[in-house]
């Protein structure tokens, strides 16, 4: 049954509360919780998430032996929670605007600032159709689901030597409803072209040539990943990162992408591409974009 009480969720009521008293008020609540370590996301307890738990015992215990503990709370068990991410790396704030524009998201609960100027919207776990965390890094955008964790209200993190605060945004709404963390994994999934029935062998430039095209077809959504997977295939090719961001940046700004989303993507893929460990003569990627021979 879905629990229609996570309105319910006492957000308002522990803003500004101690730590400790908190994390007693969520337990009472019925919302697992467990301690991390202070002005972090790292888990302080054996087995991390999995001690999460209601008992007030174990919570008062946990909270009296380092009252400056951040309050970590499991997902899965009641909520599910799309993290939205805000780094200087990136923001995945434009795939919010996507996402609410599919109508996939909008049934949240709360919804919670993170100290780096993030959101997290909570909605209630449906227990019959349980989920998966996942994660979408080009996106900037995670679901917390089942084998994950979020640290909540009023935990604080250190960020540049200050100690930031998770406050919560807006008034709870009574008419949540669970999130479709597959379909929104799908959309926030570039989606490749058919390979063709017979790919002919490309050289080099003619490769280079069919990712632009492609790549300034991207669609909204999907921009970021599209020009990650691009790029991880210019890395394949022997491409310099700046080879790689004078042959797609152009395409990529077509799309919409800033930039500054442009470079960090690049960056991100020449990391991955070049921490990969050789593992004998191959192709230069798979035939998902029409004449991607091998």
């Amino acid at each position: 049954m879905i629990d229609r009480q996570l309105a319910l969720m006492p957000f308002a009521q522990v803003a500004d509360m101690p730590l400790a008293e908190a994390a007693l008020t969520y337990a009472r609540a019925g919302f697992a919780v467990f301690p991390c370590w202070p002005g972090s996301k790292d888990t302080a307890t054996r087995h991390g998430f999995y001690d999460a738990t209601t008992d007030l015992d174990r919570v008062g215990f946990w909270w009296r032996r380092d009252p400056d503990a951040n309050i970590g709370l499991r997902t899965g068990l009641r909520v599910d929670v799309l993290d939205i991410d805000a780094h200087a790396t990136g923001t995945g704030y434009p795939m919010l605007q996507a996402l609410r524009r599919s109508g996939l998201i909008d049934q949240w609960a709360h919804a919670v600032r993170s100290p780096s100027g993030g959101l997290h919207l909570y909605y209630p776990a449906d227990p019959g159709r349980p989920q998966r965390s996942w994660s979408r890094g080009t996106s900037h955008v995670d679901l917390r689901a089942g084998g994950g964790y979020i640290i909540t209200v009023p935990s604080r993190i250190t960020i540049d030597g200050a100690a930031r605060a998770y406050r919560p945004v807006g008034a709870a709404r009574a008419d949540a409803a669970p999130i479709d963390g597959d379909r929104i994994r799908d959309l926030l999934t570039p989606q490749r072209p058919p390979a063709p029935p017979r790919p002919v062998p490309l050289d080099a430039s003619e490769r280079v040539d069919r990712l632009r095209v492609w790549l300034s077809r991207a669609q909204e959504g999907n921009r970021n990943a599209s020009l990650f997977w691009a790029a991880c295939r210019m890395v394949e090719l022997g491409a310099s990162e700046s080879d790689t961001l004078n042959q797609l940046s152009a395409a990529a700004e077509s799309t919409g992408l800033e930039e500054r989303e442009i470079l960090a993507t690049v960056r991100s893929a020449h990391r991955t591409g070049t921490s990969q460990p050789p593992s004998g003569p191959r192709g230069p990627g798979p035939r998902g974009v029409t004449g991607w021979g091998r």
